[in-house]
């Protein structure tokens, strides 16, 4: 009877063991890691969406998860160590942005998990295998950067059908294909692209006052972390100069004239999907990278008024949003 009941003890403590386990992983705070290509200030809102979804899910920063933010303000020679700092805390999962940023982390660590906030297209620039298999320890939100920026002279165009002369801003720090496919879109429709180099803020101010020189007509913003951050300079810049601009949503937001890409908010808050399930024991190389399936023409008529620039009513119907 004595080793019966030793038998049934045993038995009780093994099946009680898993429970036990599961209510310390309950009780544990998380450590998540971002890992941010520019400043804080310039990715601010798309830091609150990423809150706001992991809030929806369960998680509550000083409750349960902790935040660890590294910013390289926009010096990208920064990322790699900044990357490395976060693998040495050991996070559970390192959340970044922009190919810079995703290469850093990826570059740092083959084993903690990596969720792209947002990114151009990982496929081309080598980050994952496919888009349905990633493989190794990346995944997350893709907005494929290519075809947007295409989009985005095809826009201007019918907007602004005299346009021949077009400056594109480009920050050849940031490694990516949006230059190759503009090159090809202009080719087709007959415009001019003059390449303005800007690696940092600094760099801004002198890209604008080259193109006064060389009369461009209009400027198009690549979606990339520095040129992003910085959209508001760079709508007023374009404004004083009175160019025709076209950039990502955010930028129009900012002040900018024109916009046409995927929404940075709803993909960050999107984001914290994949953060839950690799917190939840899922591996990122089987969760498939998902793409940005809702894409947005915005139209800032304050700024057109601004400007004295009317839109044609063949772009005002398409729009999907009118900034007044």
């Amino acid at each position: 009877m004595n080793s019966r009941r030793h038998l049934l003890i045993l038995l009780g403590a093994a099946a009680l063991a898993p429970l036990s386990s599961l209510a310390q992983q309950k009780g544990k705070v998380l450590r998540i890691g971002f890992l941010g290509p520019t400043t804080a200030s310039g990715t601010a809102r798309w830091v609150e969406a990423l809150r706001e979804g992991l809030r929806d899910l369960g998680y509550v920063e000083g409750k349960n998860i902790v935040i660890e933010f590294r910013w390289a303000e926009g010096k990208y020679e920064r990322l790699p160590e900044l990357a490395a700092e976060l693998v040495r805390l050991k996070v559970e999962v390192i959340v970044t942005h922009g190919t810079p940023g995703i290469l850093a982390a990826k570059n740092a660590t083959t084993i903690i998990p990596i969720v792209m906030a947002l990114s151009g297209d990982p496929v081309a620039t080598g980050l994952v295998a496919s888009l349905a298999r990633p493989g190794g320890n990346v995944t997350g939100m893709t907005g494929i950067n290519p075809e947007v920026a295409a989009k985005r002279l095809e826009l201007l165009m019918d907007a602004f059908p005299r346009t021949r002369n077009v400056a594109v801003l480009f920050n050849p720090d940031s490694p990516g294909t949006s230059l190759r496919a503009m090159e090809a879109a202009a080719k087709s429709l007959k415009l001019e692209l003059q390449q303005y180099d800007v690696r940092g803020p600094g760099d801004i101010d002198s890209a604008f006052a080259a193109m006064a020189k060389r009369r461009v007509d209009a400027v198009v913003i690549v979606d990339e972390p520095v040129l992003v951050a910085n959209s508001g300079v760079i709508a007023n810049l374009a404004a004083k100069m009175r160019l025709r601009a076209v950039g990502g949503t955010d930028f129009a937001e900012a002040g900018g004239l024109l916009a046409y890409g995927p929404n940075r908010r709803e993909m960050f808050r999107r984001a914290a999907t994949f953060v839950d399930k690799i917190l939840k024991s899922a591996k990122p190389g089987e969760l498939p990278v998902e793409q940005a399936t809702r894409f947005e023409t915005v139209l800032n008529l304050k700024t057109a008024k601004m400007l004295g620039i009317q839109f044609p009513q063949s772009v005002l119907v398409r729009a999907d949003r009118v900034i007044e």
